[in-house]
Order: C-alpha cells, then sequence, then structure tokens
C-alpha cells in the first residue's frame, strides 16, 4: 500500500500522482489529507508555498466531489491570478482520471464575459482571486451557496493586499455548514481574527518550511529602468572576471534575442528554452559545463535538471511571480559550502514581488550598485594583468619561443604593453567611457509590499458601498480623492487600485470605495495616505499626465 493510499486518496487519484511522479507525501500533504478528507473539521494550516500545498488540498476537494451534482462544491481563493492559474493546473493534472469533473480559474485581467459563459455550465470547482470573484458574485454570474469547502491560500498574502474586506464578504455568502480551510505562511492577530469569525472549532496544524534558502547565497537587487537592462547585465558580467552562471528570463524569446545580442558583442552566451531539440540541448549544456559557455540564458522550465557545478551567479533578468521559482534559481548557486549571488534587475515597478518574497523566505535582499562604465574599464584592465603576469607556464612557450616571441621582444615595450591591452579590451570602444551610469536612485517603498499585481486588485467597487474598510478607521475620518482614469482608459474595477498602486508605490490596502466614472475615478483612503497621494507628482498614464487631487 503506498503512502498517499494510506492518507485515504482512491485509486483515480492516486494513478494521476502516480503519473506525477509523486511518491512520498510532503509533511503538509502527511497531515492535512486526512482532516480534509473526513469532512468533520475546519483547519488552519500554517504552511510555505513550495511545500505542496495544492495537493494537500486539492486531493481531499477532488475525492468529495459528487460529479452528478451540477453546482459548485469547492471554491479555492488565491491572491494573484498567476496562483490561481497554477492551482487549477495542477487541480487538472490530478483530476486527469477522473471523468467529468470541471474547474475554472476567473481572475481580473483577463474577459469577464468569457468566465460568466463558462459559468453558465456545471462547474465543479471554482479558483478565484477575490476582486474577480466579488464582481461575478455581484453580476449574480457565480453561485457559492451550496459549496461544500472553501479553502482559502496564502490568506496572508490577502491581507497583505487588501482584500480582507473581499475575503470576508465572500465567506458570508457561503453557507454556514460547509468546511474551510485557511492555508497561511504566518499567523497574525488579523489572520486570527478571520479565523474565529468563519472557522469552527478548527485543527491547527504547522509543516515545516521547505523553501529556506541556502546560507551562502547573498541576495542583491539592482534598481534599472527596463531599457537598461541587457546594459546592467554586460556590465556585471565584465566587471565580475569570474562570471559563471545563468540569467533566467520569463519567455524562450526573450532568452533567444538576449542571448544572441551577448554573443554578438563577444561574450561566451548560449540559450536554453522549449523550442531546442535534445540535441541541441545537449550540445549547449555540454558547453556551459565545460566553461565554453560562461553566461547561460534559460527559462524556468528549461532549466529543470540542471545540475551545474560552482555557479557564481544567478541574474534574474525578470522577478518570477512565485517564491518557488526564486527559491530554485536562486539555490542552483552556493552549493556545497561555496558562496555565489543572486542579482534580481529590478525595474521599480516589480518592488512589491521583491518585498513579497522578503517576506514569504523571511530573508532580505541588498541594493547592488551596476558598476559604472569607467568602473568596468578598470576591473577588466586590472584583471588582464592579473591573469596574464599569474598565469603563464614558460614551459609551454619554449618551442615557440623563437619563432613567436622574439619579434614582439624587439619591440618597444610601452608599445608593446598599448597593443595588447587595445586587443584585450577592442569590445571597448572609444565612446564606452562616456556612457552613463544607469542605476535608478528611487527608494524602494516598503508600501510596494502590500500589494501583488494579480490585475484582481478588487472587484466592481463603484457599485458597492463598505461599513468596513480593510484598515480600521473612523468613517468620518476618510478622505476622498479624485484621479482621473476611468472606464474610456479601457480600465475595469478591479484593476484602477492596480494603477494607482504602479503610478504613486502607495500600498494597494489603503485605496478603497473605487466609484469609476468615464474619464475619471473616486476612491476613498486614510488622512495619512491621501496627503502621500496628494504629493505624487509627474504621474504618467500611456503618456498621459495623470492628477491625484481633491474632489470640485
Amino acid at each position: 500500500m503506498s503512502a498517499f493510499q494510506q492518507l485515504g486518496i482512491e485509486a483515480q487519484l492516486l494513478q494521476a500522482i502516480t503519473d506525477l511522479e509523486y511518491t512520498t507525501p510532503t509533511e503538509i500533504q502527511e497531515k492535512a489529507i486526512p482532516v480534509l478528507l473526513d469532512q468533520e473539521h475546519d483547519l488552519i494550516a500554517l504552511a510555505q508555498t513550495g511545500t505542496g500545498k495544492t495537493a494537500a488540498f486539492g486531493l481531499p476537494i477532488l475525492q468529495n466531489i459528487q460529479l452528478d451534482k451540477p453546482f459548485t462544491q469547492a471554491l479555492v481563493i488565491a491572491p494573484t491570478r498567476e496562483l490561481c492559474l497554477q492551482i487549477t493546473s495542477d487541480l487538472n493534472k490530478f483530476a486527469r482520471h477522473l471523468r467529468g469533473v470541471r474547474i475554472l480559474a476567473v481572475y481580473g485581467g483577463s474577459s469577464i464575459s468569457a468566465q460568466i459563459k463558462e459559468l453558465r455550465q456545471t462547474v465543479h470547482i471554482v479558483v478565484a482571486t477575490p476582486g474577480r470573484l466579488m464582481d461575478l458574485m455581484e453580476r449574480q454570474s457565480v453561485k457559492i451557496n451550496q459549496v461544500k469547502i472553501v479553502i482559502l491560500d496564502e490568506a496572508d498574502e490577502m491581507l497583505n493586499m487588501g482584500f480582507r474586506e473581499d475575503m470576508e464578504s465572500i465567506l458570508a455568502h457561503t453557507p454556514a455548514e460547509k468546511k474551510t480551510a485557511l492555508f497561511s505562511a504566518t499567523m497574525s492577530p488579523e489572520i486570527r481574527e478571520i479565523a474565529g469569525r468563519f472557522l469552527h472549532h478548527p485543527k491547527e496544524l504547522v509543516a515545516g518550511k521547505k523553501n529556506l534558502m541556502q546560507p551562502n547565497i547573498t541576495h542583491q537587487y539592482a534598481v534599472v529602468q527596463a531599457k537598461d537592462k541587457v546594459v546592467a547585465l554586460k556590465r556585471i558580467v565584465d566587471f565580475h572576471s569570474d562570471f559563471y552562471g545563468i540569467v533566467f528570463c520569463n519567455t524562450k524569446i526573450e532568452t533567444q534575442q538576449i542571448s544572441d545580442i551577448l554573443l554578438k558583442d563577444g561574450y561566451a552566451a548560449d540559450c536554453l528554452h522549449g523550442d531546442l531539440e535534445q540535441r541541441q540541448r545537449d550540445k549547449v549544456m555540454s558547453k556551459f559545463r565545460h566553461k565554453s559557455v560562461k553566461v547561460l540564458f534559460a527559462t524556468d522550465v528549461a532549466a529543470r535538471g540542471i545540475d551545474v557545478k560552482n555557479l557564481t551567479h544567478i541574474i534574474h533578468f525578470h522577478l518570477p511571480d512565485d517564491i518557488e521559482n526564486y527559491t530554485h534559481r536562486s539555490g542552483r548557486t552556493a552549493r556545497a559550502g561555496q558562496k555565489g549571488f543572486s542579482i534580481v534587475l529590478l525595474h521599480i515597478k516589480e518592488a512589491y514581488k521583491l518585498h513579497r518574497i522578503e517576506r514569504m523566505a523571511n530573508l532580505k535582499f541588498e541594493r547592488y550598485t551596476i558598476p559604472r562604465a569607467e568602473e568596468v574599464y578598470q576591473a577588466r584592465i586590472v584583471n588582464f594583468i592579473e591573469q596574464i603576469t599569474n598565469d603563464v607556464d614558460e614551459t609551454k612557450l619554449i618551442p615557440f619561443k623563437n619563432e613567436w616571441v622574439w619579434p614582439l621582444m624587439q619591440m618597444d615595450k610601452e608599445k608593446l604593453v598599448e597593443i595588447i591591452l587595445h586587443s584585450e579590451m577592442k569590445k571597448f570602444n572609444s565612446n564606452y567611457l562616456s556612457m552613463p551610469d544607469i542605476n535608478v536612485e528611487e527608494k524602494l517603498s516598503s508600501g510596494s509590499s502590500h500589494h501583488d499585481r494579480s490585475g484582481d486588485s478588487r472587484g466592481r467597487g463603484g457599485s458597492r458601498r463598505r461599513t468596513e474598510s480593510s484598515a480600521p478607521s473612523k468613517k468620518s475620518n476618510n478622505v476622498r480623492l479624485h484621479i482621473n482614469l476611468g472606464r474610456k482608459d479601457n480600465l475595469k474595477y478591479d484593476e484602477i487600485r492596480e494603477e494607482i498602486f504602479k503610478l504613486t508605490k502607495i500600498s494597494g490596502r489603503v485605496i478603497r470605495d473605487i466609484d469609476m466614472k468615464n474619464t475619471y475615478s473616486y476612491f476613498m483612503t486614510d488622512p495619512e495616505s491621501s496627503t502621500k497621494l496628494l504629493h505624487c507628482k509627474n504621474l504618467k498614464y500611456k503618456g498621459r499626465e495623470i492628477q491625484i487631487k481633491k474632489p470640485d
């Protein structure tokens, strides 16, 4: 009897997880699956991302679905569209041998009409982000009044992003007799308060952290504009003479394009992505292992299974959307007790992702300054001089000394040095030293950590008036503000708060009661945040000046 079978998992699901090469349950799976299968208790589970949570709640949900009942029986709520899609993908993989089960992801930033059309058919399991689910509820396009179980995944993140009102409203519209499971990385007072209101005598369990970073990795970030990322990468590689690492990109097109640019400019670069045949992949990996390629570009999927020793650097051309991918990427350096560097080339608008990784992985990023052109130039000269003075094996020159070395010895010493340095530094043209500093000095806002770009920041806020806010405050102290963004900007209700955050770096959780008009919108916030918002200047949206002001 397999370990999963001992937990109570039935044959069709066992076949699916066997196909997926699941052999031994993780700690969270071993503890949570029996609780969720018996449907007797609510559950609070403290577990990090990357511990196998989706299988821990997904397998019991699928096993308890009654396929002959044509209504939504399970609801999974997650903070971001990326996590929503990942959960849905995993559930479909687990359900591959279950005939007739329908699972639907609903999230902001995609066609709501298409989602409504899907919901008109039988959907057994809905995986949703809070804002889009609220929108669908207000349109009476989704029915959750018969759900048997609700899963709140990454509940602490949903609170950090300002979704407390939405979470409470959603739970209030579900049956009182349902079972609720709350998964969170931390147990904050807010989490405890929500559990006290909506969970009934829950069982509590804690699973060990599986996504802790290796201690010898130095985690760094450099803030640059998007257009300067390739230049920033070149300077890092040029400055660190021992550079031997992987550059992670989000798409195979980007992987190929940037690799081609570096290769054309004389760097020992190559790439891995899904379009390569196995023969091509093996050839690239052979060159990388033998260090004839020192800069390897790869997507997360293509890099699976890479095991190369002595990597000095991992570069994130873009941050991944989830902590698990960041962990996997960074963990490829600093192995066997060695030291390594994980450097993020960060656009200022990605700051919220950085703060989210810091919180969830319990690590601290250091700010890295991209070397200036003159620093790179000097470092290359120093390194080259050290290399030629320390690495010369005179015994290997003897057979050729008369033929090759003697003519060089007849040259003027200073002229010879100039020729040698020119040959080494020829990739740096005459304009190189005048190239500008590309570091963006703007300080990252700590408020960035309270938002995740799910494309689902809020539902149709204009049509509902809140009696509570995500941050307690007296109604009389709320401040109403005006912003010249509205429906004509092709923004939905669940995207306005996201744009305010992008423009101002003010936490999304302080933006409430959005009332969208055709060319402008109103929203409520607290006095302190209103002062900060009113002082934000030079805001641009698609080239147009954006103003936040008090209503006329």
